[in-house]
């Protein structure tokens, strides 16, 4: 098929972001400014980047937004007492620690010390039961919030559907599938998790109406591993070398894209597809919690 089966993650994002512009201003004609604190800890070279992309964002919504830079070797200590400060700022309705984190501090730790209500990531164990749960109440994180978009706003039928998510992690790959196999909006599917302990996984691709690709492995997913008119979601972003790049290197999701475009019925371009839609996520649940305010 030609470039009429991409999923352009950037035009839907946009689309958000207009949508969101009106609860903004109607937020801030009542006097309620939304706010935004991001938390960096460590000169992690793409958390640089990430950070950058969400205070611009933030920016252009009319979102107030702050950053705070801790050095590497901040103890566990001394980013909770952070955190205590910014979960009784007035002025913040949303906290957003970026991963990764140093070894020395614990990620589930750090999560669950962020006021649930603040939680903009949905991280926090109140918000990740409550999407168990099926309560709207909780914030969904932002990457698969981002994917259930994609797939409404592109008119995908996933009820009924056969879908597989490569992937088990905590950010994409478990909350992904507690999503899609709810009752509601871009749902009700039928979904397998497959993982490095799946045995033949070319055989649950082959049957998927709906493949998402979560692994972290570049170009793991290869055009005999997809039904032909399947729809494709791509999460991956993986470095791969290249001396002709510029860095040294280039940018890689976990599917094979140029092979497989052919064959699918839709498919998300990377970059350009659920990249935007994640940044877009936060700023729609940073709206949210302003809201409740």
């Amino acid at each position: 098929m030609s470039a009429g089966n991409l999923i352009d993650g950037r035009a839907i994002a946009a689309q958000i972001q207009n949508e969101l512009a009106v609860r903004v201003a109607a937020l801030k004609a009542r006097g309620v400014h939304p706010g935004l604190a991001f938390v960096r800890v460590g000169e992690d070279p793409a958390s640089k980047v990430y950070v950058g992309r969400k205070e611009k964002a933030c920016a252009d919504l009319g979102i107030f937004s702050e950053t705070r830079i801790l050095p590497e070797n901040t103890s566990e200590a001394e980013l909770l007492a952070l955190l205590a400060k910014l979960n009784s700022d007035e002025r913040l309705h949303g906290i957003l620690v970026q991963a990764p984190l140093p070894k020395q501090i614990r990620e589930a730790v750090i999560y669950s010390s962020v006021w649930a209500d603040k939680d903009v990531d949905g991280f926090h164990p109140v918000n990740v039961g409550k999407l168990m749960l099926g309560d709207p109440t909780g914030f969904h994180p932002c990457t698969p919030a981002g994917v259930m978009e994609l797939l409404a706003r592109s008119q995908v039928n996933t009820s009924g559907a056969e879908v597989v998510v490569l992937g088990r992690g905590n950010i994409v790959g478990k909350p992904m599938a507690a999503m899609l196999c709810q009752k509601g909006r871009a749902a009700n599917s039928t979904v397998t998790i497959c993982h490095s302990g799946t045995r033949d996984i070319k055989a649950h691709c082959q049957r998927a109406d709906i493949l998402i690709a979560a692994m972290g492995v570049a170009e793991f997913v290869k055009a005999d591993m997809v039904k032909p008119g399947a729809v494709v979601i791509d999460v991956g972003v993986n470095r791969v070398s290249d001396p002709t790049a510029k860095n040294g290197y280039r940018l890689v999701g976990d599917v094979d894209f140029k092979n497989i475009q052919p064959i699918a019925g839709k498919i998300t371009p990377n970059p350009g597809g659920v990249g935007p839609m994640t940044i877009a996520m936060l700023l729609q649940n940073t709206v949210r919690a302003a809201e409740r305010m």
